[in-house]
């Protein structure tokens, strides 16, 4: 009778199977879908672009071509260094895309352990996780990466990954918890309980499925800022720096020579604005599928 009742109470609430036909009914996921797709394809296989124009090497430099505008067979003319533009930018796509995978997988990997944690246990150990981050939340975070990455000795992917990770992880900690809080108290939580299943098994089987939507979806948002929090600590100079290729290299350069070179900051920015929009939009539609209460 017991497994009867557990196996009734703990038929989770799954996804619904017209999910998938929302999304694509969604003319802006499915355009934002494929420029983050393409987006993502250019920073795994950027040769296969690259090739395109400018014959494909980012390190092909001539000074001679040094800041040059836009030609035939260089679209988008050449960087300060002599260097084709094109393949330039092509090529920082995969610096942008690297760390907005790691910064988005430590984000969820540190959220979903201590928001389950703090959610399901409660008590002292809710108090700590919660006190911990507090101090991130009243921690001004921009003064914080500064000053990380200042003090650090490189300024790689993994660098400046670290830092944002660091900083990024509290607000979805939080959603992980309040979610994790909710699905605790729930009947098939409780039939599994009544049956005398482990913690690890409740967490790992019916409360995490059940909690972790939310914050996939917050994740998924996040994307965007993480690229556009990347190229601004480059910009800044704190971030990435040469000989890495990275937009935000690119921007940093480009501001020296903005009045007699406009193309060396034109072109990056468009390619960094499309794919943290193109993200952000895609975050968007995947939250408004899987909130009810925003159709």
């Amino acid at each position: 009778m017991a497994s009867s009742t557990l196996a009734s109470a703990s038929a989770e609430p799954r996804p619904r199977p017209r999910l998938r036909g929302e999304l694509r009914r969604r003319p802006a996921f499915a355009a934002s879908g494929a420029v983050a797709l393409l987006v993502c394809v250019m920073a795994a296989f950027p040769q296969l672009f690259a090739g395109w124009f400018g014959g494909g090497d980012p390190r092909s430099c001539d000074l001679v071509n040094s800041g040059l505008p836009p030609a035939p067979g260089h679209p988008f003319g050449f960087d300060i260094q002599g260097c084709d533009l094109y393949t330039n930018v092509v090529y920082g796509a995969r610096s942008s895309v690297l760390i907005a995978v790691l910064v988005t997988a430590g984000m969820i990997l540190i959220a979903v352990v201590l928001g389950s944690l703090a959610g399901y246990f409660r008590g002292w150990v809710d108090a700590l996780i919660s006190r911990i981050m507090d101090v991130f939340f009243g921690f001004p975070a921009l003064v914080g990466m500064i000053v990380i990455l200042q003090a650090a000795s490189a300024h790689n992917e993994l660098t400046v990954s670290a830092v944002l990770i660091l900083f990024g992880w509290p607000v979805l900690a939080r959603v992980m918890r309040g979610s994790v809080l909710e699905t605790a108290t729930s009947e098939y939580v409780a039939a599994a309980r009544g049956v005398g299943a482990g913690t690890a098994r409740i967490l790992l089987r019916h409360v995490l499925p059940n909690s972790f939507g939310p914050v996939a979806v917050l994740a998924g948002l996040n994307v965007g800022g993480v690229i556009a929090s990347e190229s601004a600590l480059t910009f800044l100079g704190v971030g990435l720096q040469t000989p890495a290729i990275s937009w935000g290299v690119q921007l940093n350069t480009a501001q020296q020579y903005f009045s007699t070179a406009p193309h060396l900051l034109l072109f990056p920015s468009i390619f960094l604005t499309v794919t943290v929009l193109s993200f952000v939009l895609l975050g968007d539609a995947l939250r408004d599928a899987f909130d009810p209460r925003l159709r």
